[in-house]
């Protein structure tokens, strides 16, 4: 995807559902692991069925955050390489919903859903 990210499934060889995930506590462990020299982006991810997902997520450097265009569509390819959600899912973030497809014929990941402003800004030099 360009950045590095960390996706999980699972948590004691249990299905994650996503409303018990203590992000606060594991994002930070997750980030700065050893195994990520880089710090990495960790999404927990609860199957709803193989094209429906829930996703929470911990971006590096900022923490937790509503949404993740690149984290959801690291989601799909990781759940397809494990055989637990199809090449066309939904990914449901707090911020709201995303449509990935993973195209077999050209090997790209296209993700459609809303966008808005929630900010702007001015610089002072």
């Amino acid at each position: 995807m360009g950045n590095p990210h960390a996706v999980t499934y699972t948590m004691d060889q249990q299905p994650i559902k996503v409303d018990m995930i203590d992000l606060t506590g594991l994002g930070p462990l997750c980030e700065k692991h050893a195994v990520f020299p880089a710090r990495t982006n960790t999404e927990f991810v609860e199957v709803l069925s193989r094209g429906h997902v829930r996703m929470v997520v911990w971006e590096r450097g900022a923490g937790r955050t509503l949404a993740c265009g690149t984290g959801a569509c690291a989601v799909v390819v990781a759940g397809v390489l494990e055989g637990k959600v199809d090449r066309c899912c939904q990914v449901d973030l707090p911020g709201g919903p995303l449509h990935i497809e993973w195209k077999e014929e050209d090997n790209k990941v296209y993700m459609t859903g809303p966008g808005e402003l929630v900010f702007s800004g001015m610089a002072h030099v």
